[in-house]
């Protein structure tokens, strides 16, 4: 097995060409420039200095890098995981405070725990089980709760923390006459420019202007005696190594945020990457080694001072925007993130905290999929349905309880899809061989004296009864005509024992009922199983069909044989006639 199946970039690294660097160049800058700021605004958001965010910014990005499949995501610090870890800590701690810096690096050591066992048993199907719907409401829901969270920054007022948002509202109304008129000022004209800019060029620095144009404003109108609250001094120098302790008691409070930040930042990052994979044809991402990958990212990030990372919508389709053709542009991007560390941290000491209110605001306004909930609205209901319970229970309850509120409804919708999946009575097309839903195409040809049904799904355990039932119905709905039960198998991939024995129980009532059972279309693993168990047997290897018509010309031979009194001569001799 090749070291670069688990660690990439000795694959595509020694493979780099050198007309690749001009692009993966202006890219890391533009990444680069954009994160600064994100990052600043990202850890204030996630209750901590934001300093922290550009520690995030640093170790968490190099090690995807490394690890990694996709050579365009771009991973950091985000708005979800960071409101995640303010909701999820405040409980234990007081934003802001030594302890709560402690345990926001400790949940990321915990979060790539889980992520790296996760990929190290290949267990990245397993998001699979989360649908679309519920990702789209419980992100729009989150995107919402983070947009009025930062009322506080960009009115200047206190408003109590709170990730529910009735909450959070009732307080700003409350609080609505303490507004600091200049930071509306300033945080309403930082939205402006970096959306006015971005309409102008999408390549221009929009968040960073608006940084540095407020921090020019601020010092030299001494705005921050104003009441205009600043950021302050912001550390200089890289992150030291260091080993985060904790208690046994704190592991275990922190296991259930840990356990849903692995999860959510997973979904957020494969999405992006598999988004970008789509667009080059020349890369394969994989769900496994993306765990891994985003596992190893939280794991060293934490042991230099980050909070918990995962991949960025923004930042990774700015990077790709920018022409990105390898991981060579993150390092890039790393080692700008590095110098600003290094020497460019004092800048940042008047910027006001309504600037990183805007450019959050701006970022989160793209996660709330309007056009997603008005094309379930249009097409499909049910799914719709399904994102509005999830938009609801976490925009009242809460994020953490608005993901596994997901989750379980993911399942549950899972489990009564597979309960009662789709079947279809079938009548033969008009001078064909073909048998079609009759309800699809109202011309095929179909009676009381034979039913052929065609059951879209395995038949297990979940929904062995349904079938059952939905035989009994058919069946009595032509009581005293039936003489022939058609079961199309075509579509049944798979059978388990209460299946098995289900099939076996209505062979035995149809037979008691007179009628006959055949059976068409059983694929390879289904026949196999109809022979060991001895079902293949019971149903007879006459009245067992690769197609429907070949069950249907068996019949009508029998009933010729029938109508001739049963004498073979006789149904040879009508048969000959009729040619």
């Amino acid at each position: 097995m090749k070291i670069s199946q688990y660690v990439p970039i000795l694959d595509w690294l020694p493979r780099y060409k050198k007309q690749f660097f001009k692009a993966d160049l202006l890219a890391g800058i533009t990444v680069a420039v954009m994160l600064v700021p994100q990052g600043m605004a990202y850890g204030l958001l996630a209750g901590l200095p934001p300093i922290y965010g550009l520690y995030a910014s640093l170790v968490p990005l190099l090690l995807y890098t490394f690890f990694g499949t996709s050579k365009q995501l771009s991973v950091g610090p985000v708005a979800i995981v960071s409101l995640l870890v303010l909701t999820g800590i405040t409980a234990f701690a007081e934003p802001g405070s030594s302890t709560f810096v402690r345990l926001a690096i400790v949940t990321g050591l915990l979060a790539g725990g889980v992520q790296v066992l996760l990929g190290a048993f290949r267990l990245g199907f397993l998001v699979n089980f989360l649908s679309h719907p519920v990702i789209a409401g419980f992100i729009s829901a989150a995107a919402f709760i983070i947009g009025l969270s930062q009322l506080k920054n960009l009115l200047g007022i206190d408003i109590p923390r709170s990730n529910k948002i009735y909450e959070i509202l009732g307080s700003a109304i409350a609080h609505i006459q303490e507004t600091n008129l200049i930071s509306l000022v300033i945080g309403v004209m930082g939205i402006v420019v970096i959306q006015g800019l971005k309409k102008v060029k999408k390549a221009i620095p929009g968040a960073l202007i608006a940084v540095f144009g407020s921090i020019l404003v601020v010092s030299l109108l001494g705005l921050d005696n104003f009441g205009v609250q600043i950021v302050g001094a912001v550390p200089k120098g890289l992150p030291g190594f260091q080993v985060p302790k904790a208690s046994m008691q704190e592991i275990g409070n922190l296991i259930p945020l840990a356990l849903t930040i692995s999860l959510i930042s997973f979904i957020e990052s494969l999405a992006i990457a598999r988004t970008l994979e789509a667009r080059h044809k020349n890369q394969h991402v994989s769900p496994d080694q993306e765990l891994i990958a985003l596992g190893v990212a939280k794991l060293g990030g934490g042991f230099f001072q980050a909070y918990p990372t995962t991949g960025s919508f923004v930042r990774s389709a700015i990077n790709d925007d920018s022409g990105a053709q390898s991981g060579v542009s993150s390092l890039i991007t790393v080692f700008l993130i590095a110098i600003t560390l290094l020497f460019l941290t004092p800048l940042f000491y008047y910027v006001p905290k309504a600037i990183l209110a805007s450019i959050i605001l701006v970022a989160v306004v793209k996660l709330v999929d309007y056009k997603g909930a008005k094309t379930l609205w249009k097409h499909h209901r049910r799914d719709f349905w399904t994102m509005m319970v999830t938009f609801m229970i976490t925009l009242m309850v809460g994020i953490q309880a608005g993901v596994l509120t997901g989750v379980i409804f993911s399942l549950v919708l899972m489990i009564y899809r597979t309960s009662k999946p789709h079947f279809a009575i079938l009548g033969q097309l008009p001078n064909t061989r073909y048998y079609r839903n009759i309800k699809r195409y109202p011309e095929a040809l179909h009676g009381d004296e034979v039913l052929i049904l065609r059951f879209d799904a395995q038949l297990y355990f979940g929904n062995s009864i349904y079938f059952r039932e939905s035989v009994e119905e058919l069946v009595n709905q032509r009581r005293g005509k039936l003489k022939l039960f058609i079961l199309d198998a075509s579509s049944m991939l798979d059978i388990d024992s209460s299946g098995l024995h289900t099939l076996s129980e209505i062979i035995d009532d149809l037979h008691a009922k007179g009628i006959l059972f055949y059976v068409s279309g059983v694929i390879g693993p289904v026949r196999d199983l109809f022979f060991k168990t001895g079902l293949a047997e019971k149903i007879g290897r006459d009245q067992q069909f690769m197609y429907i018509h070949d069950a249907m010309e068996s019949y009508a031979h029998r009933e010729e044989n029938a109508s001739a009194g049963g004498n073979p001569e006789a149904w040879q001799h009508n048969r000959k006639r009729e040619e």
